[in-house]
């Protein structure tokens, strides 16, 4: 429809695990205002069910108006596991040329760093931003954005993330982790 008409519709999402079999799906949830002329900073819920349609972690995110050089709002996400429950946050950090983001615990306590490059177009190639720890010395996961093609990338919002993390990472941590692929 966005490409047709130019406006944007509730977007809809598949989460997969690594042997591609769907595990959950997720609704967006916003006003026509929010999304057509705040696309990419417009304030949303989204709601994650698993398979079964039991809502198991919930997203919300602001309104936020920011640019690089003018960084007042930063963005910021909030992701309840399960629903009503904070599992914790995803914050924008404030830098002139990398995107950087700290995850938190429900207590508002950074855990991890996540550090994107340069350059976040994807334009013909993955992006990958890095999961560090906090002192940012050693990576111990990663999230992508793959590219999906020419006409994907130009004309829809269409997006494929990937999510590597420990095995062993909180499971409140991987849910918030799943909420920072609706931020950057």
């Amino acid at each position: 429809l966005l490409a047709i008409l130019g406006t944007e519709t509730c977007s809809k999402y598949e989460i997969k695990n690594h042997l591609g079999q769907r595990v959950y799906f997720a609704v967006e949830e916003n006003g026509c205002f929010d999304r057509n002329l705040c696309s990419p900073i417009r304030s949303f819920t989204i709601r994650i069910a698993d398979n079964s349609g039991q809502e198991v972690i919930t997203v919300n995110r602001p309104l936020r108006c920011s640019s690089c050089w003018f960084p007042c709002f930063l963005q910021e996400l909030e992701v309840q596991s399960p629903p009503g429950t904070i599992a914790g946050y995803v914050v924008q950090n404030w830098d002139p040329f990398l995107p950087k983001f700290t995850i938190q615990n429900e207590s508002k306590e950074d855990v991890l760093k996540i550090i994107g490059p340069y350059a976040t177009c994807g334009c013909f190639e993955d992006v990958e931003f890095e999961v560090k720890v906090l002192n940012e010395m050693s990576t111990i996961g990663k999230i992508s954005k793959y590219w999906s093609g020419f006409v994907n990338n130009v004309f829809t919002n269409t997006a494929n993330f990937g999510i590597q993390v420990p095995v062993d990472l909180d499971v409140k941590i991987k849910a918030v982790m799943i909420g920072a692929c609706f931020l950057i």
